[in-house]
């Protein structure tokens, strides 16, 4: 029998995956913070408690966005957490002093 009305799919983004403290690298955090854009971010992220991707997209496209987010994720120096529609981003900020202390100190700094 034909179906009249068109399957109806729930969307259930599924969470990030965040490398727990322990798996940390400098090479990664490093990589992460030597790219103007992602580097921008995580200043912002600094200066505020969360901020959506559309906060920190600086009118790039979203394809860019996404990309650059991943890196800092896959590195462990940000936090995304799906809220209804939104991704809200947080700096890692106690996680990565603790396994490399004074460097995000250092970084911001300058």
């Amino acid at each position: 029998m034909e179906q009249l009305y068109p399957k109806v799919y729930h969307a259930h983004m599924r969470p990030y995956k965040h490398p727990a403290v322990s798996e940390l690298a400098l090479e990664r955090v490093l990589y992460a913070l030597s790219d103007s854009i992602r580097l921008d971010i995580v200043r912002h992220l600094a200066r505020v408690e969360a901020a959506t991707c559309g906060e920190l997209d600086g009118g790039r496209p979203k394809s860019t966005v996404s990309h650059h987010f991943k890196v800092l994720r896959e590195a462990g120096l940000v936090l995304t957490e799906t809220t209804g529609t939104s991704h809200m981003n947080t700096l890692r900020r106690a996680d990565i002093d603790s396994r490399f202390p004074g460097l995000l100190t250092a970084i911001l700094a300058q």
